[in-house]
Parts: structure tokens; C-alpha cells; sequence
């Protein structure tokens, strides 16, 4: 029998305005932050994930230290991060503060690793942005070999190697959920499957259908691995609202800033409202009614076959008290209307 859909949402942590359009401190993003995934787990939603970043407009640098005031005021919510930003850290300390919070959680953590799609991390923690490629693929080998939770004997190129060495404190039940975060390239589904890893695709622009081939490939990697493949789950952008006209005009000036303000240090154009009504009824951009927002959700878990959706409810400056709203609808309104739509 096929597990349920589960359903999650995430969050960087968006610095936002307070009602009277003045930005709010780091502080209070960060407390809002804890009241939304209270909210959260007060409706029933499965998961909470918390990205990492080390920049002005995102408030959390630090997932876990959230995740652990989260965990002290939820009951079943499971916590992890969107995602850890493995390249720049240590793995070892990385496993250290997700079983520290699995202890806390009474067994709710869960991490998503990734190589991120910021690189601030890189210059601020001293690493060579150079070694992108390679600081990931050795990293994630350690904390891999870190989950059976039984003495380590391990070598690689960019760190001293380790001896018989046991990490603590050891995950109380089982083994810590850990999960491959990826943007769209075919080695990093390969690695997941080799290492054994749930799959979390980041489909923030277009057709979600065209992630069809990385579905694909993570299930013939697992057949020729002859292992039984591991889940895949999907992370996206999105806002629910009681209509959809409601939903985009709430959404749009926002959405728009936090686009137009990382375009500009990419070198994208300044997003056209043509672009965003597109990604709202072509692309992977979840805004709507809960109708409309639950029949996409529905569409994409169908074509994808994915055992997690996890909608990415914040959006720059988008006011705390309207993420709110749309966290409520999306748990009372759109998830019950999904599942009846899976069947």
C-alpha cells in the first residue's frame, strides 16, 4: 500500500514588513518564524523546513537553534532544515545539532542536505568557492558513513581522516532522516540513489512536469543499485488566499521585490507580471484559491509520484500576519482537498 502524501512547508526565514509597511528587526522574523510553524503544527501539516542563509534579507543563519524553540512549543511536526548548506560546514557538527534536535524533538528531525543555491557561506567561513564540486561530494560521504552511527573509519583529501571514532550524542531511535536537496542536475539524483537518500527536488520555475526525466533517473539509478528507491519529495513557492484574484494581488509586490532583488545579483531581468501570471498557471509557482492551489498540488504529486509536497509559503517582505492566513487555508483548506483528489 502507498504511503499518504505528506504535506510540508518552508521558509527562509524572509525579513518582512510589520502592518505598517516598516521592515521588521532579524529578531522578530526569526520569533514570527516559531509562531508560524506552531500554527503549522496546530493544523496538522507534516513538516516544517527552515533554509539556511547568511545574508540581509534572510534572517535565519542558523535552522537548528530555530528548529529547537519549534520543537519545545509543537507535538508532532517533524523539523529539518531547507536545506543545510553541507559545502561550508562540518559534517560531523552538522550530524551533532540535527540529533541533538531529534532528542529534543522526541524523534521529529530531520535534514536536508545541499550545496545551496547562495554562495555567501563560501568567503564567510573561510572556503574555497573553487571547490564547490568537491567540498560537497567529500562532505556528504562523511556524514553518510556517520549514520549507522557505529565507529567511523574515514579518509578523504580536504580533512584529516578519522579512526574508529564515534560521534555523539547517537540518535535515539533509528537513524537520522536525511534527505539530498536538488535543483535539476542529473549527478546529484545519482548521488542521492548511491548513498541511499530520499530525494527533495527545489522546482521553483516552470512546468513541473519537465522534472519527469530526474523521477526517471533516480528510479533507474535505484534498479541498477538493485535497492528499493527511496522517496522523492517536492519543495515550491506558493500563497493560498480565499480567491485567486485575492491571492496574486497579495502576492505580486512582494514576490516581485524578492525576485527582482536576487535577479539583480544574478544578472536576470526585472520580473514582468506576464512571467508571474505564467508561473502561477503554467509554472511551479502554487498561488491561488485553495481550489486552485489544491489542483495543482494534486497534478504535480500525480505526474511526479512524489511521497512529499513542500510549499514554500514565505515571499520577501510578504507580512507575517498574510503568511499566517495562507498557512491556515493551506492546512484546513487545500491539504483536505488534495487527498481527496489523490484518492
Amino acid at each position: 500500500m502507498t504511503a499518504p502524501l505528506q504535506f510540508g512547508l518552508d521558509t527562509f526565514g524572509d525579513v518582512t514588513r510589520d502592518t505598517s509597511g516598516a521592515m521588521l528587526p532579524h529578531a522578530q522574523a526569526i520569533r514570527n518564524v516559531v509562531d508560524e510553524a506552531v500554527l503549522a503544527d496546530e493544523i496538522g501539516l507534516d513538516f516544517i523546513g527552515l533554509g539556511e542563509h547568511h545574508r540581509a534579507d534572510f534572517a535565519i543563519s542558523s535552522p537548528e537553534t530555530v528548529l529547537a524553540a519549534i520543537a519545545a512549543r509543537t507535538k508532532r511536526i517533524h523539523l529539518g532544515s531547507a536545506v543545510t548548506v553541507l559545502s561550508s560546514d562540518d559534517p560531523i557538527r552538522v550530524f551533532q545539532r540535527f540529533a541533538t534536535l531529534d532528542a529534543l524533538s522526541n524523534g521529529r528531525a530531520e535534514v536536508i542536505l545541499g550545496r545551496g543555491s547562495f554562495t555567501e557561506s563560501f568567503p564567510l567561513f573561510g572556503f574555497d568557492l573553487r571547490k564547490y564540486e568537491d567540498l560537497f561530494e567529500e562532505k556528504l560521504d562523511l556524514f553518510t558513513a556517520l549514520l549507522s552511527q557505529k565507529p567511523v573509519t574515514w579518509q578523504g583529501k580536504l580533512r584529516p581522516p578519522l579512526k574508529d571514532q564515534l560521534v555523539y550524542p547517537p540518535v535515539e531511535n533509528g537513524t537520522l532522516k536525511t534527505w539530498i536537496g536538488v535543483g535539476g542536475s542529473p549527478q546529484s539524483v545519482v548521488r542521492a540513489a548511491h548513498y541511499d537518500l530520499p530525494l527533495m527536488l527545489a522546482i521553483i520555475g516552470g512546468d513541473p512536469a519537465r522534472f519527469a526525466p530526474f523521477v526517471d533517473l533516480h528510479h533507474r539509478a535505484y534498479k541498477e543499485f538493485g535497492r528499493t528507491a527511496q522517496p522523492i519529495g517536492v519543495h515550491s513557492p506558493g500563497y493560498v488566499a480565499e480567491t485567486d484574484a485575492q491571492a496574486r494581488e497579495e502576492l505580486w509586490p512582494d514576490y516581485k521585490a524578492m525576485r527582482d532583488r536576487i535577479g539583480k545579483e544574478r544578472g536576470w531581468p526585472p520580473m514582468g507580471r506576464d512571467e508571474f501570471v505564467s508561473e502561477a498557471e503554467h509554472g511551479s509557482l502554487y498561488v491561488g484559491s485553495p481550489e486552485t492551489v489544491a489542483r495543482k498540488i494534486a497534478k504535480t504529486a500525480k505526474t511526479l509520484g512524489i511521497s512529499r509536497f513542500q510549499l514554500k509559503y514565505s515571499a520577501g517582505p510578504l507580512p507575517h500576519e498574510k503568511l499566517m492566513t495562507s498557512i491556515e487555508l493551506y492546512g484546513r483548506k487545500v491539504v483536505p482537498m488534495v487527498r481527496e483528489m489523490m484518492g
